[in-house]
């Protein structure tokens, strides 16, 4: 049904004349009689009736005007749902429990005026589709894998360096470390079931395990983060990396057993001589107008620094900071 034949019978019933409407909608009083012509074609009812004092609704005139007002706010709701500045920020967060999503909790603290829609994409090429195509404004990446350039309309910038930990149990050979260097892991089994062949960390942990020639395992299904805290805490030959900023946050080495989610006695241990760490990037598209990501980009210019770059490591297809 077209929109504006609906508008302009709305507002010849609430003038009651012909001439009064096309002055409201700026058209010819023709063109007002040919748009009511042709609402009443399209429905097959008669809508008004002339009469010396202007025209009056019919019983099928009466019927329909509570339903045409109802469509011209559905109409405006809907255009002001996409308007710049109108509809929520959209952002990937690719997981719920990763540094990303903390580092939008941290912006919605400090920008609680800024609507927000968190959505979680797994896939690289999903996000940057989405990103291209507006259904998303941004998305938080770690970019640009080897042989996977982004689209020359893609701008991207590195907000965060995540340090990643050896997450053990309580009986594991390193627990009782302070901190382990990279050289010590070598020999000892590095489980991540979480690592998914294609996705951009799949290929960092390539890259990591050829640089220090680690052993990292992807085997077994992934039952999520409690399964996996569960196993590394109950099998004293398994390790697994966790990024400085992701869920759930775990005592350092030096706390209590026990401390750990559910009395686990898991312990957190830094990585040093080099201290690798995973590089969090925004994504977003060069002519997305939305006021809200410049905000969003200010904030993480500020709040989400990484660590000095001197002793830490990163694969060399990664963007530079």
């Amino acid at each position: 049904m077209d929109l504006d034949t609906v508008r302009t019978f709305v507002a010849v019933a609430d003038t009651g004349r012909f001439q009064e409407a096309a002055a409201e909608l700026s058209v010819t009083q023709q063109a007002v009689s040919k748009r009511i012509a042709a609402l009443e074609r399209a429905l097959g009812v008669r809508l008004f009736t002339r009469t010396p004092r202007g025209a009056e609704l019919t019983i099928d005139g009466q019927a329909f005007l509570p339903h045409a007002r109802e469509l011209l706010r559905v109409s405006e709701r809907a255009v002001a749902s996409v308007r710049t500045g109108r509809r929520p920020l959209r952002v990937d967060i690719i997981a719920s429990r990763g540094a990303a999503s903390g580092l939008m909790r941290g912006f919605h603290r400090t920008h609680p005026e800024v609507d927000l829609d968190v959505v979680m994409l797994f896939a690289i090429e999903k996000a940057v589709a989405a990103v291209r195509s507006g259904e998303i404004d941004a998305s938080f990446r770690a970019v640009a894998a080897p042989g996977r350039p982004l689209p020359e309309d893609i701008e991207s910038v590195r907000v965060l360096d995540e340090p990643l930990q050896l997450l053990t149990g309580p009986a594991h050979a390193l627990a009782g470390a302070r901190s382990v260097t990279v050289a010590e892991l070598v020999g000892h089994r590095i489980w991540m079931p979480g690592i998914v062949p294609g996705t951009e960390w799949a290929a960092y942990y390539d890259d990591l395990v050829a640089a220090f020639g680690l052993t990292i395992e992807a085997t077994g299904p992934n039952f999520g983060s409690d399964a996996l805290l569960d196993t590394v805490a109950d099998t004293p030959a398994l390790a697994t990396f966790m990024g400085e900023r992701t869920l759930p946050r775990l005592p350092r080495d030096g706390g209590a057993p026990g401390v750990g989610p559910a009395g686990l006695g898991l312990r957190l241990i830094p990585v040093t001589d080099p201290t690798p760490v995973y590089p969090h990037a925004l994504l977003w598209h060069r002519d997305n107008p939305h006021p809200a990501l410049a905000t969003l980009r200010a904030h993480l210019a500020t709040a989400a620094a990484g660590p000095d770059t001197a002793g830490t490591w990163v694969p060399d297809w990664v963007i530079p900071r």
